[in-house]
């Protein structure tokens, strides 16, 4: 389960590396490529919204199949056009079908016992960071070599490879929710009236994912630029320093209980790392060992964040895993997308040390939401 949502999860970020390859292509401006990034994330949030909630009401496996099967085919999608108006209308859909990890999460989730579950949650977490950060290594040496197009029809191979594989070692589940999709999803907004703590939890890992899918974009402008002008395979490259909070991960987990006290005190620790990352990215100027600091600070925030909010959300109400979960990522990959976009704005406004300065303000506003946890 987690090879699957690492494997799958990494749709989303593959085009991180490639922008300049991609504007070059569409003869279009970088930033205006980086469009992409936002896109794409807004259909996963979609995705999330629209598509999670059905795993209360449907047999998962199957779900998680089909939903799989329809990646394969908007990524061919993808690698096939010609139009940036297309593909930014693919990439929405990439976003959309890759979903996956967010029904296998709750699976997993299900499978276990509860002083087990925050481990389970940090295992398969850990796998789905290894994907998100080797995908941008994985993309940048594919787009060097062979072109940005080649990245996508890789990913496609993939996923068709999953889906044979997930029908195969799966375990099959039992619907929890025997009502109507109407009906699911107004009790969707009945828990986010109801669980203050869902409310606070899906906020931070909203402002917390804003802040690190800011810089993974703008770092992408900030490294083609002098002093550095590093092409997609260097660039590329540093998503493997992101793999620390792959490794961290298990560990956050075990330290997870699900106690809002416990939460709220590994999610301070999260944000002052965090914070630190920024100080360091605002003082790098050409030294990248300063980069590499704050990208590995920066990962460990987040998955402290992420891990020991999750595991709080999984323990309000078991029946209602996936609509817990619809609404905590929905929200984080709202943030996360306008994360991205702010973080363009911001560097075309001022260049990198307005940027950090901008995105340093989203963790401190982050703490604030914290300190309200009771």
């Amino acid at each position: 389960m987690a090879i699957c949502c690492g494997l799958v999860v990494a749709n989303l970020y593959y085009c991180q590396p490639l922008l300049p390859l991609i504007a070059h292509d569409f003869g279009i401006r970088e930033a205006e490529a980086g469009s992409i990034t936002y896109i794409t994330q807004l259909g996963y949030a979609a995705g999330l919204l629209l598509f999670v909630p059905l795993g209360d009401l449907l047999e998962k496996k199957q779900q998680i199949v089909v939903t799989t099967t329809f990646s394969v085919i908007v990524l061919l999608g993808a690698a096939f056009t010609k139009s940036f108006l297309l593909l930014q209308i693919l990439c929405f859909l990439i976003g959309l079908f890759s979903i996956v990890p967010q029904l296998i999460i709750p699976l997993a989730a299900s499978l276990t016992t509860d002083e087990k579950r925050g481990s389970v949650i940090g295992l398969v977490m850990g796998g789905l960071l290894i994907g998100i950060v080797s995908s941008r290594s994985l993309s940048g040496y594919i787009g060097h070599a062979f072109g940005w197009r080649q990245m996508y029809y890789t990913a496609a191979t993939i996923c068709f490879l999953l889906v044979l594989i997930i029908q195969r070692v799966f375990p099959a589940s039992k619907p929890t929710y025997h009502g109507t999709y109407s009906e699911l999803m107004r009790s969707v907004v009945y828990y986010i009236k109801t669980y203050p703590q869902l409310r606070i939890a899906s906020l931070s890992n909203a402002l917390s994912f804003a802040s690190m899918s800011a810089f993974w974009v703008t770092m992408v402008l900030f490294l083609a630029a002098k002093p550095f002008e590093y092409n997609t395979v260097e660039i590329g490259l540093f998503g493997i320093i992101g793999a620390s909070g792959a490794l961290a991960a298990p560990l956050i987990g075990k330290r997870s209980s699900g106690a809002v006290t416990v939460v709220r005190n590994i999610s301070l620790l999260g944000l002052l790392a965090q914070l630190l990352g920024y100080a360091a990215f605002y003082f790098t100027g050409s030294k990248i060992i300063l980069i590499v600091l704050g990208i590995i600070l920066l990962d460990i925030g987040h998955q402290a964040l992420q891990i020991s909010n999750q595991t709080l959300i999984y323990s309000l109400n078991p029946a209602a895993r996936n609509r817990f979960n619809t609404v905590f990522m929905t929200s984080t990959f709202i943030g996360g997308a306008i994360g991205s976009a702010i973080g363009i704005f911001l560097f075309n406004l001022g260049g990198w040390s307005v940027f950090c300065l901008g995105t340093a303000s989203l963790i401190v506003c982050n703490a604030v939401v914290n300190m309200k946890r009771k």
